[in-house]
């Protein structure tokens, strides 16, 4: 059985598309702009200060509102919706964080 053309005319089958060899390097597109987003943050009243600064010390991420009872409005930036999601599991993952809830998300285009 002959093998599918790995140059650019090849033809669109399962085959050629499950191992990869309908696209190359120079064909794929990244997707332009980022992914920003709002997370509310439900964290230990006592311990918020020692929450913001982990918070903070995240790439892309923003504190923009605090309440002293416990509440952080975080805003973050990703260059897609895989690293948001991530983002969105470490800040809930933080020592003393109750909850983390995703209210806005936007994709900015360039």
């Amino acid at each position: 059985m002959a093998q599918p053309s790995l140059n650019h005319k090849a033809t669109l089958n399962r085959r050629a598309l499950i191992t990869g060899r309908v696209l190359s390097a120079d064909r794929i597109v990244p997707p332009p702009g980022a992914e920003i987003a709002s997370i509310i943050v439900q964290a230990r009243p006592e311990r918020l200060a020692e929450v913001e600064a982990e918070i903070i010390a995240l790439a892309g991420c923003e504190i923009h509102g605090r309440d002293p009872r416990g509440k952080l409005i975080v805003v973050t930036e990703a260059p897609d919706a895989g690293s948001l999601g991530t983002m969105l599991n470490t800040i809930q993952s933080l020592q003393h964080v109750y909850s983390a809830a995703l209210v806005f998300h936007a994709i900015e285009t360039a």
